[in-house]
């Protein structure tokens, strides 16, 4: 009876609808609830309570358990839950996160063997204008569905640490507090990004919702698997913060430190250090790789991620008076 009803609803809907609740039906059921929990002692007594620190949405990656979602939704997490869509619950912990990325991975530790996963489509075939779904819990009201279109795409949003996140999708499907981390789709049903912050002034969305594309996610989430963390090349360089590079209006980014024996040491390169009265004095200030200027630590990073250890970069560096070009073979971060 029900599936002729269901039918009968389906002969009245057009084929935008059709297609999006067909997609609802396939795609809910791998989108998740993580709830983030602190414990805490009770003042007197010894007994522990638990302190709801925040909630979002999460995919499933995979039928081993692992789930993805937003690397805030599971920020200090002492204790974390996951509800699959038939309000089972499960423990889960953390395998790997990327704050820079605002992506997670999670382990439930117990999962069941009927776990469903989500498709992965491709971001670079997104163009503006195409139909885009978001799943979510926004405001703790469970697998929840808005619909929307790319907005624009190459947007750059802020992450931990105040990290750059470039290449961001723009969408105007409604996005509101507890749908972050959930999945965007495409008319495919396919994962193209994984939603992550609104704009608005208001707190809850004003048409303007931003996901971290899924071809990032690709590259990123089977690091978290494997290694816990992203792992990007070195060069050995520490440097100043960006606060005092502008507290002090510095053209670039000063070398606090090279560590002995790393790349940037065996071009050649020098850090600050003391001088005979005892006063700091700046070497190496970086103001370009490959010709790209730097301005921030965010640039110098962003510099880094596309490379991988043993590729050679060319870093322009002003030290006094005159300026310095060395070429740094990358190594391995430990």
């Amino acid at each position: 009876m029900a599936a002729a009803q269901a039918s009968d609803y389906l002969s009245f809907a057009t084929e935008d609808e059709t297609n999006t609740m067909e997609i609802f039906r396939e795609a809910s059921p791998a989108v998740v609830y993580v709830t983030n929990t602190a414990l805490r002692r009770r003042l007197f007594s010894l007994d522990i309570m638990e302190i709801p620190r925040g909630s979002g949405t999460g995919f499933i990656w995979d039928k081993s358990g692992l789930v993805v979602t937003n690397y805030h939704v599971v920020a200090g997490a002492q204790k974390l839950t996951v509800t699959l869509q038939d309000r089972s619950r499960y423990d889960a912990m953390i395998v790997g996160k990327a704050p820079e990325k605002d992506l997670a991975v999670l382990k439930i530790k117990e999962p069941p063997d009927n776990l469903i996963t989500l498709p992965l489509g491709d971001s670079t075939e997104l163009t503006v204008g195409r139909k885009v779904l978001a799943i979510g819990n926004p405001f703790g009201l469970d697998t929840t569905l808005t619909t929307g279109i790319v907005s624009a795409l190459g947007r750059e949003i802020r992450a931990a640490g105040n990290r750059k996140i470039r290449g961001v999708i723009q969408t105007d499907a409604a996005i509101n507090p507890g749908n972050s981390g959930g999945p965007l789709l495409n008319s495919l049903g396919q994962l193209v990004g994984v939603n992550t912050a609104i704009y608005s002034p208001s707190g809850a969305s004003a048409g303007i919702g931003f996901a971290i594309p899924v071809n990032t996610v690709r590259n990123v989430v089977p690091q978290l698997i494997s290694y816990g963390r992203v792992l990007r090349p070195t060069a050995g360089i520490e440097l100043a913060s960006d606060y005092w590079v502008k507290r002090y209006r510095i053209e670039g980014v000063p070398v606090i430190h090279i560590a002995p024996g790393s790349p940037a040491h065996k071009a050649g390169m020098a850090g600050a250090f003391h001088n005979g009265r005892g006063e700091i004095e700046l070497a190496d200030i970086i103001i370009a790789i490959n010709g790209k200027p730097i301005r921030s630590q965010d640039d110098y990073f962003s510099a880094l991620e596309s490379r991988k250890s043993g590729d050679h970069i060319e870093i322009e560096t002003r030290r006094n008076d005159s300026k310095h070009l060395f070429r740094v073979q990358l190594a391995d971060s430990q």
